[in-house]
């Protein structure tokens, strides 16, 4: 037997003051675009923004249904859109924004799972990480790739 470690160093700020202003304005992109939520249901509102090499800032926003695996998150919703308008397009940073139904603190809130190996299709596609910070309450969460939080993805390698 052989036991093996898979893990990554997750960098946290106590606050966004700490980051630099490219990140914080997509946090605030990220927190703006939980408007556009619609969660009747969990009332869990979360957002999502992009930055693209492009210099685009792509925003979603999780969408329910009443039949639950119907809706979307808001992270895929921003993906999404992004492979759709632009194709092609290098996404550089995620950051995700979450706030829950009571106003409470709570931790920053990660991709669910679907997400993960949505955005993970991504980076592989692109051949270069996609940072990922994670904001609620004050800290932040900073992940080095989406590789990194969803280690033993599936990926093309696995068709060939």
């Amino acid at each position: 037997m052989e036991k093996r470690h898979i893990g990554f160093d997750l960098i946290v700020y106590a606050d966004p003051s700490g980051l630099p202003q490219e990140d914080q304005e997509l946090l605030r992109a990220a927190r703006e675009a939980t408007s556009g939520s619609y969660s009747p249901y969990s009332r869990f509102r979360v957002g999502a923004a992009l930055r693209l090499a492009t210099g685009e800032t792509v925003i979603g926003s999780n969408q329910e249904n009443a039949s639950f695996p119907s809706g979307l998150c808001a992270e895929r919703v921003a993906v999404f859109q992004a492979g759709a308008r632009f194709p092609g397009a290098e996404i550089l940073a995620l950051a995700i924004y979450a706030s829950a139904p009571d106003g409470k603190p709570h931790p920053p809130a990660a991709p669910c799972g679907n997400c993960r190996q949505s955005l993970l299709e991504y980076e592989h596609r692109q051949e270069s990480p996609i940072r990922i910070l994670l904001h609620a309450g004050r800290e932040v969460y900073e992940c080095p790739s989406v590789g990194a939080v969803l280690p033993l993805g599936f990926d093309p390698g696995f068709l060939s």
